[in-house]
């Protein structure tokens, strides 16, 4: 995290309407946007979505019923995941427009500070049970087959050159559907195009996903974008595995049990690694980890056990 250095240049950048990613991108001389590039980026903006939501909350209710009648068209579900959730407006605004709301409900986010705004955004509409988590979007902590649908909104967006990873991953935590809706490179005019490439957005999640074989029931441009520059496009890919998972929290590094830990942590006795929980929000990327073999310890047992005695 060598960009963390750069936090205070970004405290300015921000408070004078400078674009940060723009900024942290020319720092690696790449075209490609990094894991910290978005989660600064995403971090400093924490709020604006919401602030976004209440001025203009009628786009976003035309998008949501639109997504709803696509999710419904694809029978009952029991759980579905909002990848890359940002403050949950999204989430919030489908489950208000779904005639039935699964009892599962999940979101994850690179940044801390978005779900912090999401967990009081949705508690605001007494959406109370909804499973929110940091992670990476490559590393999601979740078993194969564990959740119905799992869906994205302009979230894989600033990870050009990245697709088959993202989709890859998507794609293996999903129990049925995965729905995309993301930059459209193959519907978009040239300008559009060019706009894309320059801002490192994802521009061969059609021709990714139709590499890797899966099976994609839909791919057309989606009913409403926010953005002419940016037009949405809705992927669905379909999935049959021969068994399912239930849909728990895991150890982003060896996908195995997390268990409660005096309630501000979660632990796993497999790998050893501890995951802090800050405002009832588990922190599940593999960076956020503390390797702590001796968690569960008991000291004064360890003396007993080694023989061990003080006068």
């Amino acid at each position: 995290m060598d960009k963390f250095k750069q936090i205070n240049k970004v405290k300015d950048i921000y408070a004078n309407g400078g674009n940060i990613i723009k900024y942290l991108k020319s720092l690696n001389k790449k075209d490609q946007n990094t894991i910290e590039d978005i989660l600064i980026s995403y971090d400093f903006q924490s709020g604006s979505y919401i602030k976004g939501f209440s001025e203009n909350r009628e786009y976003k209710d035309k998008y949501s019923t639109a997504l709803a009648k696509v999710i419904e068209r694809l029978g009952s579900f029991d759980s579905i995941l909002e990848a890359g959730i940002g403050e949950a407006t999204t989430l919030y605004s489908l489950l208000d427009k779904l005639t039935r709301i699964p009892p599962n409900i999940f979101g994850f986010d690179i940044s801390w500070s978005r779900l912090k705004f999401a967990k009081k955004f949705l508690a605001d509409f007494d959406f109370t049970d909804v499973t929110l988590f940091t992670t990476n979007l490559f590393e999601i902590p979740l078993l194969d087959n564990s959740i119905d649908i799992v869906y994205t909104s302009h979230s894989i967006e600033p990870n050009g050159g990245r697709e088959e990873d993202a989709i890859r991953e998507l794609y293996r935590i999903a129990g049925r559907y995965v729905i995309l809706l993301e930059p459209s490179y193959e519907f978009a005019d040239k300008v559009s195009r060019d706009r894309m490439k320059e801002h490192g957005y994802v521009t061969k999640l059609y021709a990714t996903a139709k590499g890797l074989g899966y099976n994609i029931i839909e791919h057309r441009l989606f009913d409403y974008s926010l953005n002419p520059l940016n037009p949405t496009g809705i992927m669905i890919i379909e999935k049959k595995p021969s068994d399912f998972n239930r849909p728990n929290l895991r150890c982003p590094v060896s996908l195995t049990e997390l268990n409660s830990y005096n309630g501000f942590l979660l632990y796993s006795k497999d790998s050893c690694l501890a995951y802090p929980i800050i405002e009832n929000i588990p922190c599940l990327i593999k960076e956020n980890s503390i390797l702590a073999t001796h968690l569960l310890t008991n000291y004064d047992e360890y003396k007993v056990k080694n023989n061990i005695f003080f006068k």
